[in-house]
């Protein structure tokens, strides 16, 4: 019986190799047939490997966007250009007052090349209650008034 050649990734030195292995095929320019199934493989174990193994999955959206602001040298205006919205949207998103809406999701993790999962997830926003006002459910009633 005929040994595997690749196997489900386990660690951190396997999935370099096999990184190494598929960047030599990739620039291979006497690739075969044989060699674009190995890169299909290759690619296929390296990408289930990086999605069980990323640290993003734990990451709440906002301090996700914040880690990359700060890493890509953005301030909040320079986002809010980016994302085409009020820079008072974006200190609104920042400060979890506000969610992060569908287009603006797809246009971050066009910008940050990443897959939309990243920033959509769920997370609890930090909503106060002005003493202006008034409770929906007063709001809403019809006062019965009693004929005397």
């Amino acid at each position: 019986m005929e040994t595997l050649k690749y196997k489900i990734i386990k660690n951190r030195a396997q999935y370099n190799e096999y990184c190494e292995i598929l960047q030599q095929l990739v620039f291979d320019p006497n690739g075969s047939e044989e060699s674009e199934d190995e890169i299909e493989l290759l690619t296929l174990l390296i990408r289930k490997y990086d999605e069980e193994t990323s640290r993003l999955k734990h990451v709440e959206p906002v301090p996700l966007l914040i880690s990359l602001m700060e890493e890509h040298s953005l301030k909040a205006k320079n986002l809010a250009d980016l994302l085409g919205v009020s820079k008072g949207l974006i200190s609104d998103i920042l400060n979890y007052k506000k969610g992060l809406s569908k287009e603006v999701i797809r246009k971050l993790s066009e910008h940050f090349k990443m897959k939309q999962e990243a920033f959509n997830r769920p997370y609890e926003l930090k909503i106060t209650s002005s003493p202006k006002m008034r409770d929906a459910k007063v709001m809403n009633t019809t006062k019965q008034l009693q004929e005397t």
